[in-house]
């Protein structure tokens, strides 16, 4: 079933056309990349999804209601991830859930928010205390307050050491677990390859292609590409955290 569709979506400014009338689907329960470059319109898309930016022109329907007629509706289903400069730099993580719970008129256990990405431990301490992996955890603490069904992520992981990696994969694929859909925008193919069960690569406002990961694979293996390097069983990555050891250390 699909709970977002995407039909002839548009968005110009002035002459410029930062989205080309592309159109897709995202099925309930599965986690959806949508991957380009710099500029190619991939943020800009999500925004519309999201209702935080307007559309030229096109058809966006999220969970049966359209962005048009039904902007507040869809605001109170999904979760968006904020970026740092979004949080009370005076208060605690704790304060901050219960601030961010009275904006959705609930009430929730902070320190159950909390303990669901694994920061309990942390909820005296303010945001600029922690490290990229923990503010970044806490950052999709906060969109899972109001339990959406639908999860927008935008490069969740930029900047991050490969076990803080790992790690905000790991808490993403639970996430999925129970039943949310995820949209999230990389620009690491590793990760893309892992997380997601589909991909629509964007380009210049235009989508290319959209498969499964093993589907772009296997489709540009039987071109007869070959890797200029030997595939191991192991990469530079799983190295790194074997010397270092496995231990959630940013926690």
């Amino acid at each position: 079933m699909n709970i977002i569709q995407v039909k002839n979506l548009v968005k110009k400014y002035d002459d410029f056309v930062a989205v080309n009338g592309i159109s897709f689907d995202v099925l309930e329960g599965e986690i959806f990349g949508l991957l380009g470059p710099n500029g190619a319109g991939k943020t800009t898309t999500l925004e519309i999804i999201e209702t935080l930016r307007d559309k030229t022109s096109g058809e966006v329907i999220v969970d049966g209601f359209s962005i048009d007629k039904n902007a507040e509706a869809i605001k109170n289903i999904i979760g968006v991830q904020l970026q740092s400069a979004g949080y009370y730099p005076n208060l605690n993580l704790k304060e901050l859930i219960n601030l961010f719970a009275g904006l959705y008129n609930i009430k929730v256990n902070p320190m159950q928010v909390l303990a669901s990405v694994n920061l309990e431990d942390k909820a005296k301490n303010k945001f600029k205390q922690l490290s990229g992996g923990q503010k970044q955890r806490f950052s999709i603490a906060t969109t899972l307050i109001n339990q959406p069904k639908i999860v927008f992520l935008d490069e969740p992981t930029t900047g991050l050491d490969p076990q803080a990696r790992r790690n905000l994969w790991d808490l993403i694929l639970d996430i999925k677990s129970k039943g949310t859909t995820i949209v999230l925008t990389t620009h690491y193919m590793d990760e893309a390859e892992e997380l997601c069960d589909r991909i629509a690569i964007i380009d210049t406002g235009k989508i290319l292609e959209i498969k499964t990961p093993d589907q772009f694979i296997d489709d540009l293996v039987a071109t007869g590409f070959e890797k200029k390097k030997a595939v191991k069983l192991a990469n530079l990555e799983d190295v790194f955290l074997s010397l270092t050891g496995k231990e959630l250390r940013d926690f």
